[in-house]
């Protein structure tokens, strides 16, 4: 079975398989390229890279609503605890830490960034390895280049790479382009651009840029839009 790979804006994902949704970053209200209502989505389980408001987004409502599990790096995922209440699942890795789950895993890797959440809570951003119907995906989340985005895939064979490339918060398309290259999964989809007028950026230029080095295919999806996982 394929792992559909759903874009739903800015950084926020469903991957889904088999009647699993597991949403990543779930910005969605608020953001103008939102390609679904917080109200509406399904989850299985929700993991966040970090404590921005474009990335925790709506992982509180959309966990009371559905009940899922959540995870988040540990002094988040106590913030998460604390607005959830007793008896909701809260996930607390920490850098390298590894949740499993009935529908594969998810580690927490690092990322260069900062996080502090609309509440104040400082913590570590990271970016996210997930395993689900026996594909690997890296969201990268937020971060400027750095050299240990090779690492995540010395360890797990990648499938895909989700990558920021919009600039001013993040790495540019440019640095981009070198990241793909260190991180090595054969598929990439860009992320983290257009959605606000600091971070827009080419994504076709980019993708033509990762293309000409020969060492991944780029797939930009429009909100809304997937990738099959075969």
């Amino acid at each position: 079975m394929s792992v559909v790979v759903r874009y739903l804006g800015h950084s926020a994902f469903a991957l889904e398989h088999e009647g699993v949704s597991v949403l990543i970053d779930p910005f969605l209200t608020g953001n103008p390229k939102a390609a679904a209502r917080a109200q509406d989505i399904a989850a299985s389980a929700i993991l966040v890279t970090h404590g921005h408001g474009d990335h925790l987004g709506d992982t509180v409502a959309i966990a009371r609503r559905t009940g899922a599990p959540v995870a988040a790096i540990v002094e988040l995922a106590g913030e998460l605890s604390a607005a959830l209440g007793e008896g909701h699942p809260v996930h607390d890795p920490n850098l390298g830490g590894t949740i499993d789950f009935d529908w594969g895993w998810a580690r927490w890797v690092p990322a260069w960034h900062t996080s502090t959440t609309p509440s104040g809570t400082i913590s570590t951003p990271a970016g996210i390895v997930v395993s689900i119907g026996g594909r690997t995906i890296y969201h990268v989340g937020d971060t400027a280049l750095f050299s240990d985005l090779a690492l995540p895939g010395r360890r797990d064979r990648l499938d895909l790479a989700l990558v920021p490339i919009g600039g001013h918060y993040t790495m540019d398309r440019f640095d981009a382009v070198v990241a793909c290259e260190l991180i090595g999964a054969p598929q990439v989809v860009p992320i983290h651009y257009n959605t606000f007028p600091p971070i827009e950026t080419d994504a076709q230029a980019f993708a033509a840029d990762v293309q000409g080095t020969g060492k991944a295919s780029v797939t930009v999806l429009e909100p809304g839009g997937i990738l099959e996982l075969r």
